[in-house]
Order: C-alpha cells, then structure tokens, then sequence
C-alpha cells in the first residue's frame, strides 16, 4: 500500500485528514514517525509558499509522497488577522486557549455584523521526484463572543457557521470535514492526489 506522509504533529489536524483519505488505499504517516526531521520554519509571507515550503522539505528527506497544510483564520474586522500568523497570534509558543483568549479581547465591543471571518486552507502535494500542486478551501462564519463546543482545536469553538447555528467544535468530524476550510481543500486534494500515486 502507497504511503504518504501528512507533514504535521498535529493531532487535530492529522485526524481530519485521515478521516478525509480513508477510502483511498494509502498509508497515512506523520512528523512523528520521523522523529530525526528538523521542525520547518513557517515563516513565508503566505499559506501557499508555507505549504510549499513544508511539502518540499518533507518529500525530499522522507522520499514519499507528502501532504503539507497551512491553514488560518482572516477576521474581517482585524483587516486579515491573524492570517498565516494564527498560530502564534498571542506570540511564539501560544496556545489554543492564549490566542483564543486575545481574539476575543480585540473584538470585546465589536457587534456581530462586523465579526465576520474566513477559515482559509491551503494543501500542497509533492513527490520526490519534485512534481507538486497545491489546492484550496475556505469557509465564511462569525467570530462568537464565547467559545462552544469540544470537538476541534485552534479557532474552531469560536468560529460560527450561521446556517448551521454551531461552531466547528461543536459539529462532529465528519460534517465538519463537509463544510470547513480543511474539509474543501481536501475535497479537491482527493481530484488530484491519485495522479502522484503510482
């Protein structure tokens, strides 16, 4: 069975897209099956040079197939932000709860009809031999005033789907897979993943 390595230690992350490539015939590995790669610095200007970035890296030093995200919250109010800065939006080494927590305190006064956000996803695909793509998935909610639910990781129980009346941490993975930034980029990953199988 082919392998392919998702370039993260993520759990959250690792586990979406596993869930999304179950039915393809490949074996899903991880950064933490390869405890000797040096972490990636993800310090490019944008998510697709981030996940390029990632891809390559991790195909040439593992010789398979990898899969490389980088993904991250645009508040409409905040002109953007966090952007590809998400992750260490409360400063380097931030948690979930720490970058939560700053979210919610630049948006303390601002009503609902101006906290209007995308979830932006980028996935690249590269191979040893250096053929790569990358694809892309966004998804439009509302920053809430608290956090809801315990399923997700990052942003997700403060991101609100209005249609659905929940955040993404209170939907379970597999309608979260439908309808979030990651679940599309995935959905048009699969479409072009099978040509970099051999």
């Amino acid at each position: 069975m082919k392998e392919i390595v998702i370039a993260t230690k993520n759990p959250g992350k690792l586990r979406e897209i596993e869930e999304s490539l179950r039915e393809m015939e490949v074996t899903v590995l991880s950064l933490k099956d390869f405890p000797h790669l040096p972490p990636i610095e993800e310090e490019e200007g944008s998510f697709w040079e981030n996940a390029l970035k990632k891809a390559r890296i991790v195909a040439h030093q593992t010789d398979r197939v990898t899969i490389a995200d980088d993904s991250g919250l645009e508040v409409d109010f905040l002109q953007g932000d966090p952007g590809v800065r998400s992750a260490r939006f409360a400063g380097e080494g931030a948690s979930d709860e720490d970058n939560n927590r700053k979210l919610l305190q630049l948006l303390e006064s601002v009503p609902p009809s101006q906290r209007g956000a995308s979830f932006r996803c980028v996935i690249a695909v590269v191979d040893p031999q250096g053929r790569e793509t990358w694809v892309e998935g966004t998804c439009r909610g509302v920053i809430g005033e608290r956090e809801r639910g315990e399923n997700g990781f990052g942003y997700d129980p403060l991101f609100l789907i209005p249609e659905l009346g929940k955040t993404l941490a209170e939907l379970p993975l597999r309608e979260k897979n439908r309808v979030s930034h990651r679940g599309k980029a995935l959905a048009a990953l699969k479409k072009v993943l099978r040509d970099f199988l051999p």
